[in-house]
């Protein structure tokens, strides 16, 4: 067996896409634009780019499809340790930095796959536990063990404590604002968590 190493930056986004249900199958065309910050584009080198952020389908291809700028490189991309396009590299540095944490927790596109799986998990029959380990396995790929599940469980119940206490808004962590949306908030909060993951984002 060979050391951990965390997969390639678009690998991560790809299969967090591909976990949740969302990613697009579609194959060729031209390049389209993910969310990202504005400012990344339009203050870069060379004269400003807008980057309107794509929608429907294109918002969910595969990463392999996203544009470049080589002096403005996608943001999730480049806090991930990937090339910028500006000089060719033999091997990629690997590091990890809150920044990358953060980036899993609170980027656009990675809060809408939370809340996709939020969404799905909510709606699926069973039990908190059954729910938690399906959930986990998207993500993993295996069973969680009882401990695992325990865990997720026991968060899954805190967190809807505090979504029912008003403590967490859950129209603005399940991205649904009219009707009940308390319980795909809570399983929103698990899926970021299990999404942030050390196995989650690592290759064994």
């Amino acid at each position: 067996r060979g050391p951990r190493f965390r997969v390639e930056a678009e690998v991560l986004r790809d299969a967090a896409l591909k976990s949740s249900g969302l990613l697009s199958a579609k194959i060729g065309g031209p390049s389209v634009f993910p969310p990202q910050p504005a400012s990344v584009t339009t203050e870069g080198a060379y004269g400003p780019l807008t980057w309107t952020a794509s929608t429907g389908e294109d918002r969910y291809r595969r990463s392999l499809y996203t544009y470049a700028k080589r002096t403005a490189p996608f943001a999730l991309f480049n806090t991930f340790d990937g090339p910028t396009g500006e000089a060719c590299i033999a091997r990629r540095e690997v590091s990890n930095t809150p920044l990358q944490s953060l980036a899993l927790l609170n980027d656009v596109m990675m809060v809408e796959i939370a809340q996709a799986f939020g969404k799905q998990t909510a709606a699926e029959a069973g039990t908190p536990k059954d729910k938690a380990g399906k959930l986990f396995r998207r993500c993993l790929i295996r069973p969680p063990s009882a401990e695992e599940l325990t865990t997720l469980v026991d968060f899954y119940k805190k967190q809807r404590e505090r979504i029912d206490s008003k403590a967490l808004e859950s129209a603005k962590l399940s991205g649904i604002k009219d009707g009940d949306n308390a319980e795909t908030a809570a399983w929103t909060t698990v899926a970021r968590a299990v999404m942030n993951f050390d196995e989650t984002l690592t290759k064994e």
